[in-house]
């Protein structure tokens, strides 16, 4: 059946994904379950998060929506809050999970699949070089002419990283890396916290044309931690732009990688028309710069996706298959490079724009786009009002924080609630005829839940803090910290296991098995178009 009425068959969703439709493929549950099975390019929209990230991940009102959930229920709620933001062509995927796989879906584990799977199809098919832990710390240990680039974000490399690496995040690659090269013969390793990284990196130098030989650490700091290395903590070392000699030979390499993979460079006139046409056509544009240079200049429309991310987390960037991509730098290395990876995952209609951004830059901060509707007014009570209410046992709070933020602090008695399980978990907070107080970290949330919360509240007083728990912590109030007593299960955010070195080992192993049979379940399931140049 057709978008917008009654179900669609998961059999016909495959065959449109396979076709290369445009259109949006969301899986609305939490997170928690999301990375435990999904479709293949199902992006993860949890009700919690639709205000925050509609406009974002769907700039196009009118685009087809498609609604996925296990069969537990969310897509209907889905709709209908999709609706009330102005999303009116939403249609539910029948069947969930069951019915994925009896269409011949595969069902996915973990999160950004679509881009860690590309990543392992490229080392299939590119049979990229990599470098043991033990080698590669053999060759330091003796002083070798090797340089370490980690191309994950800086914070993500401030927390733990190979002694001795230096920050240069993935798009960066081709840009800075020669800046750090001692000679020709300087062996060139790429790291990152797993594998995908760190293979999409070593690769783009090796698409590049650097002469240097270039490998990627196999595994990453995981592989490191698991051989019984020492990962250093708080490292600063970032690479800088080299110089002119060698930018001129990036500029170079980069277009000629982008021309390979059939990427389009166009110029302002040709934006201007995108942006004329992004009613009947979705179009995305973003700044692959570093988050430091764009909250320092932006231009407005262009939501910041730096470069490695992108590739790294495609569907926390772009939630509309088959959409426009318009890729914006200031040193024309980045954005042409970027460009080419997203040709390669399948990305057809991928443009670089010409110009600078240097020439567009109107603001600071970070751009995002307006939210798709207003914060609905509700009854508020203030911080210092709700402190002498629960002093007196008159009040009782939900907190509507991600999991890991509740846990960090929050009101003194506060319970975890999810916006998922709203109906089924918010009766079961006994506020009897005291007065219950809806939070989230900065309220937003809290008042967007307000409407439906007071459905169920049975006529008791319902109010919303203001300015969320970050205006109870201003006011100089205590927290607390720890998950006690939740009204629902804290089940909303995975946890990576590439993340920090808390993890247990095996956990570690199990993820890079994981990876390392994602080409297999790939070709089982059909609907990608991967192709590296």
């Amino acid at each position: 059946m057709g978008a917008g009425s009654g179900r669609i068959a998961a059999d016909a969703v495959r065959a449109r994904l396979k076709a290369g439709d445009e259109l949006a493929f969301l899986d609305v549950r939490e997170e928690g379950p999301y990375s435990r099975a999904q479709p293949l390019f199902a992006v993860n929209l949890p009700l919690s998060r639709f205000e925050q990230d509609v406009a974002r991940l769907l700039p196009r009102p009118t685009v087809p929506i498609l609604l996925f959930d296990g069969g537990e229920g969310l897509a209907l709620p889905a709709k209908r809050l999709l609706a009330a933001l102005g999303y009116h062509d939403a249609t539910e995927v029948a069947g969930g999970l069951e019915g994925w796989q009896a269409a011949g879906g595969a069902l996915f584990r973990d999160v950004n699949v679509p881009s860690k799977a590309f990543g392992e199809w490229v080392e299939t098919h590119r049979r990229t070089p990599m470098i043991e832990a033990e080698d590669l710390h053999d060759l330091q240990r003796r002083r070798a002419d090797v340089v370490v680039l980690d191309c994950r974000p800086f914070h993500e490399y401030h927390r733990m990283a190979v002694p001795g690496a230096v920050n240069c995040p993935g798009a960066e690659l081709v840009l800075r890396a020669g800046g750090q090269i001692r000679s020709p013969d300087t062996l060139v390793v790429v790291s990152c916290a797993g594998r995908t990284r760190s293979i999409i990196g070593a690769q783009s130098l090796i698409n590049a044309g650097l002469p240097n030989p270039v490998r990627a650490l196999r595994n990453g700091t995981i592989g490191w931690h698991l051989a019984g290395l020492s990962l250093e903590l708080g490292a600063d070392r970032r690479a800088g732009i080299p110089a002119a000699d060698r930018l001129a030979w990036a500029r170079q390499a980069a277009a000629d990688v982008a021309s390979r993979a059939g990427v389009q460079v166009i110029t302002a006139d040709s934006l201007a028309r995108f942006e004329r046409e992004a009613e009947a056509r979705t179009l995305f544009r973003f700044d692959v710069r570093s988050p430091e240079e764009h909250a320092a200049g932006h231009a407005g429309g262009f939501f910041n996706a730096p470069g490695g991310q992108l590739i790294q987390a495609t569907d926390e960037y772009v939630g509309i298959r088959g959409a426009r991509i318009v890729l914006a730098d200031d040193d024309g290395v980045r954005a042409l490079m970027t460009a080419s990876w997203l040709r390669q995952m399948g990305w057809r209609d991928v443009f670089v724009l010409a110009d600078s951004l240097a020439d567009r830059l109107d603001g600071t901060g970070a751009w995002r786009p307006a939210p798709p509707a207003p914060e609905p007014a509700a009854p508020e009570v203030s911080a210092e009002a709700l402190s002498v209410l629960l002093r007196n046992d008159r009040a009782v709070v939900a907190d509507l924080a991600p999991s890991p933020a509740h846990a960090a602090g929050h009101i003194p008695g506060a319970r975890f609630l999810l916006r998922s399980r709203l109906e089924s978990d918010l009766r079961r907070c006994g506020a009897g005829d005291r007065t219950l107080v809806l939070t989230s970290p900065d309220g937003r949330l809290a008042r967007h839940v307000r409407p439906d919360a007071a459905a169920l509240a049975d006529r008791r007083p319902l109010a919303v803090l203001t300015g969320g728990t970050a205006a109870w912590q201003q006011a100089g109030l205590p927290l607390e910290t720890g998950i006690e007593a939740p009204l629902s299960p804290p089940d909303d955010v995975y946890k990576r296991p590439y993340e920090g070195i808390d993890n247990a080992d095996e956990f570690m192993r199990a993820y890079i098995d994981w990876e390392l049979q994602l080409v297999a379940q790939i070709r089982q399931d059909g609907t990608a178009r991967f192709a590296p140049i």
